[in-house]
């Protein structure tokens, strides 16, 4: 993609405006798949036999009953204590780990749910982080269809008047390329929108 020049520029020193943090209920998908698990007994996979329960995450104690029936009811039935993490969805892309423990599921199931496929790429971002990925939308700056309109409202937000014969020579999407290469922001692009996080 081709961008036009620009003189270049100071590093962006514009501070974000002050804002709350967002209602985690703007990221959730309004009708999320379901969260589950496949949790398969390794006993019985370990000796030619796919013997495993699909289970619905969501809290550590249901699950831990769930995968001691699924145990119980095992064709092997001597050594059928081990189990691990076969599959799994509604994760929003988000990975699982074949030997997570319960309560790491349960997090990470609670936190998708609040923060859906956005969630799912910030975490993924910061190498399966949970805390670094929380952490970070405390940074959010917002929903927009670019970021060459993001810098659109950060030019209008600094007070200055643009006079209006000037306004249409504001190379916008200049500025936009400026800041990606400043590192000064993160960017997600979830369902053709882009989602904008300082980068402090």
């Amino acid at each position: 993609m081709s961008y036009c020049q620009a003189e270049p520029q100071a590093a962006f020193d514009h501070q974000p405006p002050s804002a709350t943090p967002p209602d985690p209920d703007i990221f959730a998908s309004p009708t999320p798949d379901p969260i589950r698990i496949y949790v398969a007994c390794l006993a019985a996979y370990n000796n030619g036999h796919l013997h495993g329960e699909w289970i619905e995450v969501t809290d550590e104690a249901s699950i831990w009953e769930a995968v001691q029936a699924m145990l119980f009811a095992s064709p092997i039935e001597e050594d059928a204590e081990e189990w691990a993490i076969h599959d799994y969805e509604g994760f929003e892309g988000a990975e699982v780990g074949e030997y997570y423990s319960f309560a790491n599921v349960v997090e990470l199931a609670d936190y998708i749910r609040e923060r859906g496929a956005l969630g799912a790429q910030v975490l993924n971002y910061y190498g399966g982080n949970i805390e670094d990925a929380k952490a970070r939308f405390d940074e959010y700056a917002g929903e927009y269809d670019s970021l060459e309109d993001y810098a659109e409202e950060l030019t209008e937000q600094t007070g200055l008047e643009i006079p209006e014969r000037l306004a249409p020579y504001i190379d916008y999407k200049a500025m936009a390329h400026d800041y990606e290469q400043s590192g000064d922001f993160l960017t997600f692009e979830v369902s053709g929108s882009v989602h904008i996080f300082w980068a402090h």
